[in-house]
């Protein structure tokens, strides 16, 4: 299934720059000018921007193979629209098309990865879906100038119709359904004010050099506006679209702004370089990015690389070694660059992508370890976003600052220095957050050596208090348990179904035997065992269990344990902290700590 995240995540990244290069192709093809095909990277953009946010409730809500599925055949729709459009309208259309599935794409391929990664690998999982991340953008732009050397761009984009038809039945050959359904109520007005703030506000940055600064500031303002009423919108509902409480904890919000900074020079560097290279040394497009392509072939590599180093080391040495190389490539690069040595670039180059590469799936790594299994989904949404402000600032930024000077040296220069101060700062902020993760890090250490929370399971499974029963029963059997806590939104447990519940259903009895009217219609109606089977697809999870589930604190102690499992005769724990679900254990949890301590005395 790592398999179709990454492609996942190559394909998304891929189709953000591929169609760029084809713009004067288009323009002469379509007649239509500069500003008008600009839309479709603006619009693009836009429409990718808005699906991020929705992808969270929509991962909660659908199974993830269907989901999966839907997404992928919303780029392959796109792209056929866009392969035969003749005219500019079907083109932006199809173009809009793709955007709505690229938006959902990345967020549930790294939802995948957190689900299937396990704990001590999460570095090399993620580090396989950076090198994607920084794979798709570079090697678009080498391949959609191949393509347009040898045919025109309606050729280019069937060729990316087959990679999208190829990852559809990657899909449904390779997926499963692995995501925890909580089946959330979906707020209409949260929807429209995060879509009316990211659109405001991305649009205002990708037009702020364009020569109608007033206009762009205006629609960053209102899109400001917006994004202040989301979130006060969100600390009043009961179930969010989105939780922003992960931005409370310091690493995380910290890794979030240091993922930005790592992306936003990829997208910057790899729109300048380019640029300076045609229309400064006068070297061919075609050229211009294979100069490129020993840096992004290198980056393949440390990606997957850094991965393994933070799973065995920790992310301590690896995001500010990674600024180091950016900041001084950078910085190298823009002060030499007169020498007109393409093969010096083209060696500097190699240190920022490569310094990227060991920040991006470290830190995303780092930043989503500290979030909760629940808060995973909004978690990777607020990362994605970020991914979306990344790309566009960069784009903007750093284009509209090589815009700003009369020749394309001077220009260049300026936005490699830029590159490197973001090189600085990011290092300034890696200090940080190394401090602030062994802070936390020694917290939750501290934590865990705390009563019963030293052996529990941390990472429990649980279904929503809104799921069926057929769900608790596959949940049940897709992770070999006999029992599940009831959870709400909050993560409070609200009740706790077992196999044995299922059972008694199943056998024609209810769960509370003095309840005659329970009992009357189960046995009166429910005569076979495939109708009550089907009626497990209906049936609300809440009407089979035991609504007073029995839980315990996470500091309690060990004797506490033996007294709830000899007193109440069930088989697992619900564990607690400050009333939330934290973790859970069973009685065979608890003996394997008796042993442990009995042969630590023998010792």
């Amino acid at each position: 299934m790592i398999f179709v995240a990454a492609f996942s995540a190559f394909l998304a990244t891929f189709n953000e720059t591929f169609l760029n290069v084809a713009f004067t192709q288009i323009m002469d093809d379509l007649n239509v000018g500069v500003a008008t095909v600009q839309w479709l990277s603006t619009a693009y953009m836009l429409g990718a921007a808005v699906m991020v946010p929705i992808s969270a409730f929509l991962y909660r809500s659908i199974p993830t193979r269907k989901l999966y599925l839907f997404t992928v055949a919303l780029l392959v729709i796109g792209s056929a629209v866009c392969a035969s459009a003749g005219n500019f309208t079907v083109l932006l259309a199809g173009r809009i098309v793709q955007a709505f599935g690229t938006g959902m794409l990345i967020p549930i391929g790294m939802n995948i990865t957190l689900e299937v990664a396990p704990k001590r690998k999460l570095g090399a999982y993620m580090g396989l879906m950076g090198a994607m991340t920084t794979l798709g953008p570079s090697s678009s732009v080498i391949l959609a100038g191949l393509f347009l050397a040898l045919a025109d761009w309606h050729a280019m984009i069937w060729f990316f119709f087959t990679l999208t038809v190829l990852c559809f039945i990657c899909g449904a050959l390779m997926l499963d359904n692995i995501s925890r359904l909580t089946y959330p109520k979906l707020d209409a007005l949260s929807v429209i004010y995060i879509s009316i703030a990211l659109i405001g506000i991305l649009y205002g940055i990708s037009t702020v050099f364009m020569g109608n600064l007033k206009l762009a500031v205006a629609v960053i303002l209102l899109g400001a506006v917006f994004l202040s009423a989301f979130i006060r919108r969100q600390s009043r509902l009961e179930q969010p679209l989105i939780k922003l409480t992960p931005l409370a904890i310091k690493p995380f919000a910290l890794g979030v702004l240091l993922n930005m900074l790592a992306l936003l020079v990829i997208f910057a560097m790899n729109i300048v370089t380019p640029m300076f290279l045609q229309s400064g040394w006068g070297v061919s497009a075609l050229a211009a990015s294979l100069t490129l392509f020993p840096a992004i072939l290198l980056s393949c590599f440390f990606s997957p690389l850094a991965g393994r180093i933070y799973d065995k080391h920790g992310a301590a040495i690896l995001l500010p070694l990674g600024f180091i190389l950016i900041g001084l490539a950078a910085g190298a690069i823009g002060l030499t660059h007169s020498t007109g040595n393409i093969y010096l670039l083209s060696l500097l180059y190699i240190p920022v992508i490569c310094g990227s590469a060991l920040i991006i799936g470290p830190v995303q790594s780092l930043a989503l370890s500290n979030l909760s299994f629940e808060e995973n989904p909004h978690g990777v949404t607020i990362m994605s976003t970020g991914f979306q402000i990344a790309g566009c600032l960069g784009a903007s930024l750093f284009s509209g600052l090589y815009s700003l000077y009369p020749t394309a040296g001077g220009g260049f220069t300026a936005s490699c220095l830029l590159a490197a101060a973001t090189g600085a700062l990011g290092l300034l902020l890696a200090l940080l957050e190394n401090k602030w993760s062994n802070q936390q890090a020694a917290y939750h250490q501290t934590d865990r050596m705390t009563g019963i929370a030293a052996f529990m399971n941390r990472t429990p499974y649980s279904v929503s208090n809104r799921a069926t029963a057929l769900d608790a029963l596959l949940c049940m059997a897709e992770h070999k348990t006999s029992g599940l806590p009831i959870v709400n939104d909050q993560t409070q447990v609200c009740g706790f179904i077992s196999d044995g519940d299922i059972i008694r259903y199943m056998g024609g009895l209810e769960m509370e035997p003095n309840n005659f009217s329970l009992r009357y219609p189960l046995w009166q109606s429910l005569d076979k065992l495939d109708d009550r089977l089907a009626k497990l697809s209906s049936l609300k999870v809440m009407e089979l269990a035991t609504k007073e589930a029995v839980c315990i604190e996470q500091n309690a102690s060990e004797q506490e344990l033996f007294h709830i499992f000899a007193d109440k005769r069930i088989k697992k724990v619900p564990v607690l902290n400050q009333g939330r679900l934290s973790g859970i254990v069973s009685r065979s949890d608890l003996l394997r700590q008796l042993i442990n301590q009995a042969m630590a005395r023998q010792q």
